[in-house]
């Protein structure tokens, strides 16, 4: 069992981040496919829909696992709520990495974000509670290994976009902070606040170089 110490005060600003998270991203993804649609093909279409896949996969794990009341279900919540993570992160990659001209660059990014988010999720899955320390590590090297091609990224995608995704990735990096400090008051419900504030910005840059670019 993983030990869950928060009192009723720090649960009810988690649940309200949570709320605000499944509502607002749910109306968010049926905005960005709606808009999407017409602006680009299936092709383009596709990693997409794979990104609000992902997205509300993690805020509605995310919910049900937080605010499930202490018992084995929660701790089977858990395993996938690890998961899912990954899953965004490969997710949110991949309409971006689509946009890359050079395809040899663009196939090795995209195998090896998936490969390295498909490990993850194992890992999560298979050894829940392990390894933790690890698995945020791996959060983070994965997030930002965009940078490792970040001449292909710089000439694929526009500017304004490469800004809006350098902010969510710094808004992720600064709530892990908030994540790891199991001491500090409410600090539950402001690593996620920080997770739904990145998640804007990032949503934001699709939106940005996939529908807004092309009107």
């Amino acid at each position: 069992m993983i030990r869950w110490e928060y009192d009723r005060h720090e649960i009810l600003p988690d649940r309200i981040v949570h709320a605000l998270g499944v509502i607002g991203g749910l109306f968010a993804v049926i905005v960005l496919l709606v808009l999407a649609a017409p602006a680009v093909g299936p092709w383009e279409l596709t990693p997409v829909a794979i990104f609000g896949g992902g997205l509300l996969a993690v805020l509605v794990i995310s919910a049900a696992y937080n605010l499930w009341p202490v018992s084995p279900v929660k701790w089977l919540l858990r395993r996938f709520d690890h998961s899912a993570i990954y899953l965004l992160i490969a997710g949110t990659y991949t309409p971006f990495i689509m946009q890359m001209r050079s395809e040899i660059t663009a196939v090795v990014l995209l195998v090896g974000v998936w490969a390295g988010s498909l490990a993850g999720m194992a890992l999560k899955l298979c050894l829940p509670g392990r390894f933790d320390r690890l698995a945020i590590l791996l959060y983070l090297l994965l997030g930002w290994s965009g940078v490792m091609a970040y001449e292909a990224v710089l000439g694929a995608l526009p500017g304004s976009t490469l800004t809006l995704l350098a902010a969510g990735g710094l808004l992720y990096t600064v709530g892990v902070v908030f994540h790891v400090w199991e001491s500090l008051g409410f600090q539950n419900a402001i690593w996620h606040a920080f997770v739904l504030v990145a998640a804007a910005w990032h949503y934001r840059a699709v939106l940005d170089c996939l529908v807004l670019a092309r009107v």
